[in-house]
């Protein structure tokens, strides 16, 4: 049972931080169908410094730890393109999403084999990663995303900023009233969703496959989107939802072991976080409330 916890845990964690860039984005009125992009595209800013860092440094773990800092960075300044679209030329917050997600897999994958053959001088559309450290079992980024779920909670739910977000998703007329001006939060909670996504993609980058390629656009980032609709946009009910798919899915795998099962049957289990989707879409989904303006264009002019 603890390779099932471990392993879990390993899961749920990013998937968990990945929902909170939804979490963020969503309750200021944006809707974020875009965060397998955002995370796509910061693991691969994260994963290229640290390829480049490793170089010089050999084993040291400082470029995992910058790797994690930069794809927080290449997030934050990839989604504002999202919130661009959606905040500043008023487009169908839906299909920007879908939009960015394709682009970023295009983009990237372009990326990647071109920076190989002219900087690395390598064929590959891969970029290799050393393997994540692990203390005691846990990944060195589990008590990092702990730390970064914690203080998005308390900005969430404890500061000005917070109500002022929370707002803007439900009644964006009255942050405009109050003289706070709403594109500016509706654009700092994209930037930071795009940071969170990018933060939960490098980890993954690490765990589970230690190299950054289109692997990582797995519809991890769909499932995120899912656990936060599960959590009615709350994050401590949302970490519920994940927890339910990450242990699932490490509880088949360790099944799939014991039984001695063919390697097969480990792909099947891939699908076992969606197929519970599924079923809870099916139970869940008439108690969800989402934000009352969630993907409706703020227009100052139409009050």
């Amino acid at each position: 049972m603890s390779t099932v916890f471990y392993n879990g845990l390993a899961f749920v964690l990013p998937l968990l931080v990945m929902a909170l860039s939804g979490i963020y984005c969503e309750r200021s009125g944006i809707t974020n169908l875009a965060v397998e992009g955002f995370q796509g595209f910061g693991a691969f800013v994260g994963a290229f410094v640290a390829v480049l860092m490793q170089q010089t440094m050999g084993a040291s773990n400082v470029p995992y730890y910058v790797a994690i800092l930069m794809s927080f960075i290449g997030g934050c300044v990839f989604a504002l393109l999202h919130a661009l679209l959606c905040i500043k030329f008023k487009a169908n917050q839906v299909i920007s999403g879908v939009v960015i997600n394709i682009f970023a897999m295009a983009m990237t994958a372009y990326l990647t084999k071109h920076l190989n053959a002219a900087v690395f001088n390598q064929a590959s559309d891969k970029l290799i990663l050393n393997v994540a450290p692990k203390v005691f079992g846990f990944y060195t980024f589990e008590p990092i995303i702990i730390v970064v779920v914690l203080v998005a909670w308390f900005v969430m739910y404890k500061t000005r900023f917070g109500l002022y977000l929370r707002a803007c998703g439900d009644n964006p007329q009255a942050v405009d009233a109050a003289g706070i001006n709403v594109a500016k939060i509706r654009y700092i909670a994209v930037a930071l969703s795009g940071g969170f996504a990018g933060i939960g993609g490098i980890c993954y980058a690490y765990s589970i496959s230690s190299n950054f390629s289109a692997n990582i656009y797995s519809g991890y980032g769909y499932l995120a989107i899912a656990a936060l609709i599960f959590g009615n946009w709350n994050i401590l009910p949302t970490l519920g939802a994940c927890a339910l798919f990450g242990f699932a899915r490490s509880f088949g795998y360790q099944l799939v072991m014991i039984a001695e099962l063919p390697s097969a049957y480990q792909d099947l289990i891939m699908i076992l976080p969606y197929v519970l989707t599924l079923i809870m879409l099916m139970f869940f989904s008439k108690k969800n409330h989402s934000p009352k303006a969630l993907g409706v264009p703020y227009d100052k002019g139409g009050r």
